[in-house]
């Protein structure tokens, strides 16, 4: 079922939307409403790893990373720290 949507906007931000719907062949109303599908399906989606990064998962704890080397750069870069 269609429902009608009154959004307001600044005018720049709907004259480029309409140019792109425009440039793409779209309505500017599928265009919103892909957005917003595309939106609720991020938030619904849990992330999918490949098998190896699931198997490989916690393999390494924090404080392994830890006595490897503090000056490795790699170690850092995984710890989060700056390199």
């Amino acid at each position: 079922m269609e429902t009608k949507l009154t959004l307001k906007l600044d005018q720049k931000v709907i004259n480029s939307a309409k140019k792109y719907a425009e440039n793409n062949n779209r309505s500017l109303s599928k265009l919103v409403e892909d957005y917003f599908k595309n939106l609720l399906s991020e938030n619904t989606q849990e992330e999918e790893y490949p098998p190896l990064v699931k198997k490989l998962s916690g393999i390494i704890s924090e404080n392994d990373l830890k006595k490897l080397s503090k000056d490795d750069d790699r170690v850092k870069y995984i710890l989060g720290e700056k390199a």
